[in-house]
Order: structure tokens, then sequence, then C-alpha cells
């Protein structure tokens, strides 16, 4: 895969792109990273890449001349149109299952923005997906496009030491990932569960997957309603709902009765 980013402070990719599971995958070839400062594709003697908008307002906008410019020169005319990336608040919420679709593409180009937004017709006539990483703002497109390519290229064949690790990831199967634990079997008096210990494999898997729930049931519970889930386990769920129910209630009751 090649990741391109448009930014105008290419310098902060440096670390990133440079260290661990990233930076070992570009070593090895799997992924080829470029980061393109958009301000060299200024046609002004200045080389302003924003200005005023059109109807006032505070702020400055990306002027679209630059980053058209720039996205046409990384782009033979011959060769396929990649994935043009908008980075901005605006965008569709960036999920586990965005990444898995975005990792299956051989080219993506990352636009990362400043000031108070892009002309409109950089939105309109140049990119392919605008995402967000959720509803906050930053100061620029440049973390959260670390934090779209991170999960896309650990997605990729021979960049994690186990293949098995990504999958088993939370949101990868559309649950939150089950507890770990590692040595010392017992720790301050807090022990590991004794199923993980057993060495039965098919105890073991069941005994994870229903903590997976669980945990997903306790902390995203919005998640269950696109998991796939078998009959057994959607009983199991439905159980453990009437049981946190009844468990809240009679905390209420209990405390309304220290109250009295």
């Amino acid at each position: 895969m090649r990741i391109d980013v448009l930014t105008l402070f290419p310098e902060m990719f440096e670390g990133v792109f440079g260290a661990s599971i990233i930076g070992k995958a570009r070593e090895k070839g799997i992924v080829e990273l470029n980061t393109v400062n958009f301000r060299d594709y200024a046609n002004n003697k200045h080389n302003t890449v924003d200005d005023y908008p059109y109807g006032g307002g505070s702020g400055m906008v990306l002027k679209p001349e630059p980053i058209f410019a720039a996205v046409e020169d990384l782009i033979r005319p011959d060769e396929p149109r990649p994935r043009i990336i908008l980075m901005c608040p605006q965008g569709e919420t960036f999920t586990q299952r965005k990444a898995e679709e975005l990792a299956a593409e051989r080219r993506l180009v990352f636009i990362c923005g400043h000031y108070e937004g892009y002309d409109e017709r950089i939105r309109e006539h140049l990119v392919t997906d605008e995402l967000s990483i959720g509803d906050y703002v930053l100061t620029g497109g440049e973390l959260p496009a670390m934090v779209v390519i991170d999960a896309v290229v650990r997605l990729l064949p021979g960049v994690l030491g186990n293949e098995s690790s990504a999958w088993a990831d939370s949101f990868q199967a559309g649950l939150l990932e089950y507890p770990q634990y590692t040595r010392p079997a017992s720790f301050r008096g807090w022990d590991v569960p004794e199923v993980l210990l057993s060495g039965h494999h098919g105890r073991i898997e069941e005994w994870r997957r229903r903590q997976s729930l669980l945990r997903t049931l306790r902390r995203r519970p919005d998640l269950l309603e696109q998991a796939d889930l078998t009959p057994e386990e959607q009983r199991f769920i439905e159980e453990e709902r009437r049981r946190m129910a009844s468990e809240s209630l009679s905390g209420r009751e209990t405390e309304r009765d220290r109250g009295q």
C-alpha cells in the first residue's frame, strides 16, 4: 500500500511514521508513506494557502488551488484514482469496519486541513471520503490522519507478528475484547480466572466469548444491535440485562431506605 498525506506540517509525521508497528511495516516495504506540504503548490508569491470566506465570517478557509494541484501531481493520468480522504469534523465517524475497508485499497491520499475549513469545491469535486475520529474539534487534521493510518496499516498482511492478533481486537467482530491476563497467576491476592489455567481450549474460548458479550453489554450495549449472535447468546444477553436491571432497582431501593 502507498499512503500520501497532504499537510502543512509534514514534520508532525516523522515520529509516527518511523517508530513502532508503522515504522517496521515501512522498513519491510509493506507500506510506503509519503508526506506532501501543499504550501509548495500555492500559486502566489507569498505561498498563502488560505483566504477570507466569501460572505464574511471569522477565520480563514483553505483555498482549492494548492490542494487540487498537489493531488493531481501525485496521481498519474494513466493510473486508477485512489481513495482521497478529507479529515474533518463533518465527516463519517471512523470505525473498525471502515479501517478494514480502507486496508483493502492499494493507495490512499489523506488531506489534513487547518483554520476554519475547506473551500466547498474540495469536498464536491476532489475527495472520495470524509472522515472524523469523533465529535470534537482539533487544531488540524494531522492527528486524526495518524489515527486512521495506524488503524489501517496494522491490518495489512505481514504487519503484525501474530496475524490473529488484529482479528481478536475490540470492534473487530462487533464486540469489545474479553479480559486478558498474564503471569503471575496470583498478584496481591487477585487471581487469574481458573478456566484460563485449565488448558481446556474449548472452555477457554467459551469463557472468552461470554466475557466479550458481558463487557460489550456493560460498556457499549449499542454494539450488540449489529453483532452476529447465536440464539443461545441472545438469551444469555437478555438474562444478563434482566439481572442488571434487578440489581440496579435493588440498589436504588437500598439508597432510598438509607435516606429514610
